[in-house]
């Protein structure tokens, strides 16, 4: 896929996401900005998204890309990035929630919450709740569809059987951490698929989707433990081969997030989930409405 291509024209419209210091974010970013969009780029590394805001001047100078920081697996850090952004009294188009970590060791957050579920979903559903108003009011305005997009993974299939272990989120003693991180993917889908459905009962123009990048070389993965377990017994090359034929490049991981952030096509389209910009079908658990439900409670009781 070429990025280019995928994304159709965003002049005028402004976009916010996290994560993009680095792989499918900074890509992403790229992309948007190139299309005519403001890109606010919320990031933990201000220095590495400085670096990402300064190469996309570099390469067009017209661009818009302001940066803040945000801290995703911090509550209070994204309640101080609501409340700042809100006060500059910027409209918001476009969300791309966008920033994860891949199947960590079992630590807790600074607010007590399993890592992987707190920066994954937790960080992601507080930032999107306290950001809503302000969406809701520049669609009403603008008269323009708002876009909420959501990065999960072909990874939520990974999660524990019971699907989101509400009661058990932070036990220690019977984590994986590919089940967390499946969970906490898991999690992306049910909120962007409850959040659409309350969006449209509501009659609000704001679309929320989800999406599988597809496996790609970013650090998320590179730095992962168990991927670096497997080059070391099948070897570097062998596995650089093997990543050549299975693994997209950064260009080709941002396709599908750019078409779903702003191709016309996706227009009206609201709780599905995307991979390879096309519609896909999800796994029972993915489309299980009661559990996007509970889901929803849980996660609102948690950020209270």
């Amino acid at each position: 896929m070429v990025v280019k291509r995928k994304c159709d024209r965003g002049k005028g419209r402004r976009w916010f996401g996290q994560g993009a210091s680095s792989g499918i974010g900074a890509e992403t970013a790229r992309v948007l900005a190139l299309r005519g969009v403001h890109v606010i780029i919320a990031d933990i590394n201000m220095i590495k998204a400085k670096d990402v805001k300064e190469a996309i001047l570099k390469e067009i100078p017209a661009a818009k890309v302001d940066i803040m920081e945000l801290d995703l697996s911090s509550m209070a850090s994204v309640r101080n990035f609501a409340s700042d952004f809100t006060s500059t009294g910027l409209p918001l188009n476009i969300l791309i929630n966008n920033a994860g970590i891949c199947a960590a060791p079992f630590v807790l957050s600074k607010d007590n919450i399993e890592l992987q579920f707190a920066t994954n979903y937790i960080g992601h559903f507080l930032l999107t709740h306290l950001l809503l108003d302000t969406m809701k009011k520049t669609t009403e305005e603008s008269k323009k569809e708002g876009r909420i997009v959501n990065i999960s993974s072909a990874g939520y299939r990974f999660a524990y059987r019971e699907g989101i272990r509400f009661d058990k989120i932070n036990d220690q003693s019977s984590y994986n951490t590919w089940c967390a991180y499946g969970q906490s993917k898991l999690a992306n889908i049910l909120h962007a698929n409850e959040l659409s459905r309350q969006l449209k009962e509501e009659g609000v123009r704001i679309i929320v989707n989800s999406l599988h990048p597809g496996a790609t070389a970013t650090s998320i993965y590179i730095n992962n433990t168990l991927l670096n377990g497997i080059s070391n017994m099948l070897g570097k090359t062998v596995v650089d081969k093997l990543a050549g034929v299975l693994v997209k490049n950064v260009q080709q991981g941002a396709a599908t997030t750019c078409y779903v952030a702003l191709h016309p096509q996706v227009i009206g389209i609201s709780g599905e989930y995307f991979v390879d910009s096309n519609l896909s079908k999800v796994y029972p658990p993915g489309r299980d409405v009661d559990l996007g439900k509970k889901l929803w409670d849980f996660s609102m009781n948690i950020i209270k």
